[in-house]
């Protein structure tokens, strides 16, 4: 696929000839086609020249690479297609903000609205949907004026509905997968009412599916004048986010951009303001100190809070991801993680619990107890820990102290702990992250990460998070 990226930019407008072209990659070239078409306003372009037909496929490749933030390059390579096949919402992605709203004072000149669930959809039982859907419109309720009431007959301001392929409303749906909803800026007519693809899965608190809250509450964003968000944490960025709807808060972006239209609510509680918005980690911060640090299968993964970057060398640019988007049962907010060559899976460590995943996929008998590694039962967490490739040992960082884990024998090492600061000198304070790249050890402290090489313990230098993780704030 990325052999042929530049093919199949240029035949994405004019028909160019670069050598044999698979089946695979031409249904890819007209996939992405149709999704620059309808997410990014690619308009169909006529001229004498190669120069102007090539010219509006490259520049909204390049807009959408931008607003997702990927590597701009203006073709089709593998990240990018890769990220046009999520599942999200069927609203264009046209603006590039931390949160946007439609423009020309597209909200409701009223803070009562009404909806109206016109039908239901059989993956769930009617209770299931009405609660879900109510649960939904709470979410912006509670950090505005808006309140919502529910009507059984008549038109509503937001009427809520099931269908399929062409239902109606000149945007039909795209079957299984692909967009699974879509909703109207506030309006007249059709304004403000929101629209789900029957052709899914929706489900109550299944991840075997899609949530139907987490959908709703997305779209009911853009029912009250929102559209999308380029923060990978906010409600409104685009794509299908795996949350849990009893413990989910409205991000601090979503809250931003709702209040710029309507304001806060005035009835507040001061005393009991219920838990603060979440912010997404910034990666251009020079004060954040990560959770965890671990390569897996070449690539690089920084977690922080519910999240974690993902660099590898085919890209210069991390991409931030949800870690319940990737591992949908696994913690966040975790202590520790390292890669394990020798079964090939990356282990999650939170309190005295430790998970394990091969690739996606959970790695059968995890979660584990941190004693099944031989850790003494008072160890209640691990600060961070490090695998060493040479001697096929996996260090444990626990207060001033670390033990030596042989992966071989699945035994601790003898005559452990040890102190910190007889191995790793120069340490100012508690270890919060390790790993290992090319031979050299990176112990984290804060935010900011000491280079050793193990086998000598010699100190090199001290390097902040940037060395790894680049800044790519736009």
């Amino acid at each position: 696929m990325r052999s042929c990226s530049l093919c199949i930019v240029l035949s994405l407008a004019v028909a160019v000839y670069c050598g044999p072209v698979s089946q695979v990659a031409v249904q890819d070239e007209r996939f992405a086609e149709s999704y620059l078409k309808k997410f990014f306003n690619l308009k169909e372009e006529t001229g004498p020249t190669v120069r102007q037909l090539i010219s509006p496929v490259s520049n909204k490749l390049r807009e959408m690479q931008r607003f997702f933030g990927l590597q701009i390059t203006g073709t089709l390579d593998a990240e990018t297609l890769e990220m046009m096949k999520k599942p999200r919402c069927g609203v264009p992605d046209v603006n590039i903000a931390r949160f946007s709203t439609f423009g020309e004072n597209l909200k409701w000149t009223k803070n009562s609205l009404t909806y109206r669930i016109v039908n239901y959809t059989p993956d769930m039982p009617v209770s299931e949907v009405d609660d879900s859907i109510e649960k939904a419109l709470q979410v912006w309720a509670k950090v505005t004026p808006l309140k919502f009431t529910r009507i059984n007959s008549g038109t509503a301001d937001i009427m809520i509905s099931f269908g399929r392929q062409d239902h109606g409303d000149r945007y039909p749906f795209d079957g299984p997968d692909g967009t699974l909803a879509h909703a109207f800026a506030p309006g007249p007519g059709i304004g403000g009412d929101a629209h789900f693809d029957e052709d899914e899965t929706f489900t109550f608190r299944s991840n075997d599916g899609y949530i139907l809250f987490m959908v709703a509450a997305h779209e009911f964003g853009h029912s009250l004048g929102l559209s999308h968000s380029h923060d990978p944490g906010a409600l409104m960025y685009p794509m299908y986010s795996h949350r849990n709807p009893d413990t989910f808060v409205l991000p601090r972006d979503d809250v931003n951009g709702i209040q710029s239209l309507y304001g806060p609510n005035p009835d507040k509680d001061p005393v009991n303001p219920g838990p603060e918005p979440p912010t997404t980690p910034d990666a251009c911060d020079p004060t954040m100190v990560l959770d965890a640090v671990t390569t897996l299968r070449g690539e690089m993964f920084f977690f922080k809070d519910s999240f974690f970057w993902r660099s590898y060398y085919q890209s210069a640019t991390p991409e931030q991801i949800l870690i319940k988007n990737f591992w949908p049962s696994a913690p966040v907010n975790i202590d520790a993680a390292y890669e394990s060559r020798r079964s090939d899976s990356v282990l999650l460590f939170k309190g005295q619990k430790v998970w394990a995943f091969s690739g996606y996929d959970p790695v059968p008998g995890y979660p584990k107890s941190l004693s099944s590694f031989g850790l003494p039962e008072n160890v209640r967490k691990i600060d961070a820990a490090l695998y060493d490739e040479e001697s096929g040992k996996t260090l444990f960082f626990v207060g001033n102290n670390y033990y030596s884990y042989d992966e071989a024998k699945r035994t601790m090492d003898q005559g452990f702990p040890k102190r910190v600061a007889q191995t790793f000198p120069d340490l100012p304070s508690k270890v919060t992250a390790a790993f290992q790249y090319r031979g050299y050890a990176y112990i984290y402290s804060g935010p900011y990460m000491f280079e050793y090489h193990l086998r000598t313990r010699t100190f090199y230098r001290v390097l902040t998070n940037s060395y790894f993780l680049p800044c790519s704030n736009f």
